[in-house]
């Protein structure tokens, strides 16, 4: 997300309208051409790509290429769902270290932190749970949720 704050989302300022609209624009398609959102939005080419920057600089958003993992020989998917003694930040930045952990959120109910693990096989995703994520100093159980067929993933949820 930027700055190596990988998934902090800090706002300084409130989004204006062409900011939303240019999100929006990008949800649609990470590849449109700045000059065709320009006509969208009211901008020159130029001003939407310093926007652009602007809203990736500052962690707002990134720009990335969706894949299916299971094309890239990432056969095993799950969601692990943690519980945890003691404070729940550095248990999540341990993990958000892990390469193969691609989301920690710290929740509030029956889990405390919720990660999303790609691996390239079962024997993978033995090793990462058995000899890293439990190794964790303050992880006291994990349940995990293997994927068995994804139905849906978008992100094209809009703006506020």
């Amino acid at each position: 997300m930027g700055d190596s704050d990988q998934g902090q989302f800090r706002r300084k300022t409130p989004l204006d309208d062409v900011s939303k609209a240019i999100i929006e624009q990008l949800q649609q398609d990470g590849r449109r051409a700045y000059a065709r959102i320009g006509e969208a939005v009211g901008l020159s080419e130029a001003a939407v790509r310093q926007r652009v920057q602007r809203l990736i600089d500052s962690g707002v958003m990134q720009i990335v290429a969706v894949t299916d993992p299971m094309e890239l020989g990432f056969a095993r998917q799950a969601m692990i769902g943690l519980h945890v003694d003691g404070p729940l930040e550095p248990v999540a930045d341990a993990l958000a270290e892990m390469a193969e952990i691609e989301y920690v959120v710290i929740t509030a109910g029956g889990f405390d932190i919720l990660v999303e693990a790609v691996c390239e096989s079962d024997e993978h995703l033995l090793e990462v749970l058995s000899s890293r994520i439990r190794t964790i100093e303050g992880v006291r159980s994990t349940e995990t949720f293997v994927y068995l067929k994804l139905r849906k993933q978008t992100y094209s949820w809009g703006v506020r």
